[in-house]
């Protein structure tokens, strides 16, 4: 595909990045020369630099015979008229962009063919919210991801010492719980992958993605690791978008108290939440901490802009005493230093994007994508069309169907119930699949597999 991202910031560099890796033809857009050449240096892609709304500059881009538009600068307002000009001047059939402001996200009819003709919307702070919502709701869990509109999810859990199913078979699991279906889809040991089979014997630390029905989870989860006691008490650094929204979600269920290091944004978040306690202060005063009883609280949540606020705040609410740290962090090369020692979980914003923007970029009818272990794997859920003439999968068994090295099935969603993805299971039409892939380079094999052929009648 031609893809003109304008933007080379955090989100737009990882993407381009991402797409690259995939052979698309990529030319990024942004004002900043020195960035564009540092991109160029590390990635097989073209640079323009300049502003992205111009006509001009789409123009030099190529977007006269581009597949899609996707636009995430810092500016709201840059995306939008973008969007515009592309449609109007090139008629450019797909166009994303990002707008973070609620004040546009949320009005009805703006976006559309008869208005600002924009086909997605990618609101980043929305889409982390979501993420660190389904964490608090899954005490211990890593990552926790929806397919099929949340019928089915695959978490990431680490195995703990002392959990029933460590030092056993994974085919052991199947005996052990009777009455749940699940299936291990991966297994990350010291940073490496491991494509389970029935007799792999899971270790403690391990990195464990498995796959089951909504209503099953915390069952499977209590298998792998201690339980942990449902939150309570969450505390929030930062006010911001993510802050405020996270704790709009959680404030009818949960005790939460947001700390604001700006007076007047703190004024402004008390007139727009409910029942959230709202604090002045910065997140790494230690006396506010500890006059807030930090070391009664669950779970803190360091969400400002600032990943060195960040880290030292989740790392000073640990020592004082908080039972769980997580920890937003913009900068990807630290997510993987800091995560594991006191900081339970961090998470990459960006990361978290990425996967909505690739759904839109993957072929064959992939609804969702989601991006794992910092964008080394890939979760991805595909639609099967076609019959068994005119498909790779529809009318095969699980074990029939050629799989890419390094991918696997781990579960089927049709009519609304899950079923597990074990050997004898056979795909049909419409068949939402969902798979694992360690090994994103594999990801066009998988494509072709769900994409329909020709049929001769």
């Amino acid at each position: 595909m031609k893809i003109i991202i304008l933007g080379a910031g955090q989100v737009g560099g990882t993407l381009a990045e991402n797409l690259a890796i995939e052979e698309n033809d990529i030319t990024v857009v942004d004002t900043n020369g020195a960035r564009l050449r540092e991109l160029q240096n590390r990635f097989d892609i073209r640079t323009v630099q300049g502003k992205g709304s111009y006509p001009n500059v789409l123009r030099q881009a190529g977007g006269e015979d581009c597949d899609m538009l996707i636009a995430v600068t810092n500016s709201d307002e840059v995306n939008m008229i973008a969007c515009q000009i592309a449609f109007t001047m090139f008629r450019t059939p797909t166009k994303i962009a990002r707008v973070r402001s609620n004040a546009y996200s949320g009005r009805k009819g703006l976006f559309g063919a008869e208005a600002i003709p924009i086909d997605v919307l990618i609101s980043p702070e929305q889409v982390v919210t979501n993420h660190v919502k389904r964490l608090i709701e899954y005490p211990g869990a890593l990552q926790v991801l929806d397919f099929a509109g949340g019928v089915a999810q695959l978490v990431a859990v680490r195995a703990y010492y002392g959990g029933p199913l460590v030092g056993q078979e994974l085919g052991y699991l199947r005996q052990h719980m009777p009455n749940v279906d699940t299936r291990v889809a991966a297994i990350y040991r010291r940073n490496r992958p491991i494509i389970p089979q029935g007799n792999t014997v899971i270790e403690a630390d391990d990195e464990v993605f498995f796959i089951a029905a909504r209503h099953n989870i915390k069952a499977v989860m209590s298998e792998l690791r201690k339980v942990d006691h449902q939150y309570k008490r969450i505390m929030i650094a930062g006010g911001g978008n993510i802050g405020e929204r996270l704790a709009e979600a959680l404030e009818h269920e949960y005790q939460v108290k947001i700390l604001e290091y700006s007076l007047p944004r703190c004024q402004e978040l008390s007139e727009q939440l409910d029942r959230t306690i709202v604090l002045h202060g910065s997140a790494t005063n230690k006396d506010l901490l500890v006059e807030e009883n930090i070391d009664e609280v669950d779970i803190f949540c360091a969400l400002t802009n600032d990943d060195e606020v960040n880290i030292m705040s989740s790392m000073l609410a640990k020592r004082l005493g908080a039972n769980k740290v997580l920890t937003l962090i913009n900068n990807a090369a630290y997510v993987d230093l800091v995560q594991g020692g006191e900081i339970d979980i961090a998470i990459s914003p960006q990361m978290a994007t990425i996967g909505s923007l690739l759904t839109h970029v993957r072929r064959g009818d992939i609804v969702n994508v989601h991006s794992l272990r910092r964008g080394a794997a890939e979760a991805i859920e595909a639609i099967a069309h076609g019959d068994e003439r005119s498909s790779k999968v529809v009318g095969k068994t699980i074990e029939e169907i050629d799989l890419p090295e390094g991918s696997t099935i781990g579960a089927i969603v049709r009519n609304g119930e899950v079923i597990i993805a074990h050997d004898d299971v056979v795909v049909q039409q419409d068949d939402h699949v969902i798979m694992f892939l360690v090994d994103k380079r594999k990801i066009r094999e998988v494509e072709r597999l769900f994409q329909v052929g020709l049929t001769f009648f």
